[in-house]
């Protein structure tokens, strides 16, 4: 049997590869992909070769980045997360899952899988498969929100409106916060606007800043979340912020820190920088040990199962997977109408 994987040959060259099929072992299942969902910030960073893992090395131990010791970073083959697809063989000693059962995870871009029984979840019954490809989205989400600790009337600005934005759009909305969106997509603000945000700012026309202390009778927003990993988006998400008020970090920064005065806003306001990074746990006061990563991505999910969050219009382009390399290009792109890019194998 042959599958078929994603395979990223160097900067922005990428194609649909045949490779062999795995073999499925005790405790596992064999899974055949529906959907594979595209990120348009780490697998953007993949593909335009800017990702530091590809020119350095992870060390565990110390976590540090350290001069590279390995073997050159191409090819990258299947990476992705953001999957949804169909069991169709199980190990004999698995009894919680069964061929026919359409569940969602981890497992690249590939037509299928062979993963640990419990590396998949189940998808609520009722529910269309193309919303599990948001569950990893909708987990980055909730973490930038639980890390910000909001609370019942905060005023908080949400920066970027690609698809994590607009899922910690409505996140925050649905806890109880005063939104305000900031973007320079017209289009993303009319969904932030759907998605609960009480105002939006247009970042090519207005400043954030200026708004939000508008808004708050001068005091500035009580959190801001930054998810568009852009170095002059957080500085404005900054400016943004109250005295002693909290920035979330949680885009993917790339490269120097152009466009970011540290020694403004950031230091005369005592402004409090948290990370948020969907691998670890969350930064947020009082919650250590409660909000696994598992906790999160099924928390966000269950909101779905029961309508609090809809992600299905964020969907803007569904292609077939031989198409990979069309698909990333309209990414790197960036044009305005693109927001979810899936895979349909």
């Amino acid at each position: 049997m042959v599958n078929w994987v994603v395979s990223l040959a160097g900067p922005r060259c990428v194609s649909l590869e045949p490779c062999p099929a795995d073999p499925l072992g005790p405790g596992q299942v064999r899974v055949r992909t529906c959907y594979s969902g595209i990120s348009a910030g780490t697998e953007l960073t993949l593909y335009r070769g800017s990702n530091p893992r590809l020119s350095k090395d992870w060390d565990d131990a110390t976590r540090m980045f350290v001069p590279r010791q390995a073997p050159a970073a191409y090819p990258v083959i299947g990476f992705g997360y953001e999957e949804v697809g169909e069991i169709v063989e199980v190990a004999a000693d698995v009894a919680d899952r069964h061929p026919g059962q359409v569940v969602w995870g981890i497992w690249g871009h590939r037509a299928e899988a062979v993963v640990p029984a419990g590396a998949v979840q189940p998808l609520a019954r009722g529910l269309d498969p193309l919303t599990a490809v948001f569950a990893r989205p909708g987990a980055i989400a909730l973490t930038a929100v639980l890390a910000g600790d909001l609370h019942l009337g905060d005023w908080v600005g949400v920066f970027g409106q690609g698809v994590i934005g607009l899922l910690a759009t409505r996140l925050a909305a649905l806890s109880g916060a005063r939104v305000v969106a900031v973007d320079r997509v017209p289009a993303r603000l009319d969904f932030a606007t759907r998605f609960g945000a009480r105002r939006v700012v247009d970042a090519a026309v207005d400043s954030a800043a200026a708004v939000l202390h508008g808004a708050t009778d001068g005091r500035g927003a009580d959190v801001c979340l930054e998810l568009s990993g852009s170095y002059p988006a957080l500085h404005e998400a900054i400016r943004a912020t109250t005295h002693a008020g909290r920035v979330v970090a949680a885009g993917f920064y790339q490269g120097y820190a152009l466009g970011l005065g540290l020694g403004e806003e950031f230091h005369h306001n005592r402004i409090q920088l948290v990370a948020a990074q969907i691998s670890g746990p969350t930064p947020a006061p009082g919650t250590a040990g409660r909000w696994t990563g598992p906790r999160i991505a099924h928390t966000f999910m269950d909101l779905v199962a029961e309508g609090s969050v809809d992600p299905l219009p964020l969907v803007s382009h569904v292609v077939d997977a031989g198409a990979v390399a069309d698909a990333l290009a309209l990414l790197d792109r960036g044009d305005g109408d693109v927001l979810q890019v899936v895979l349909r194998f």
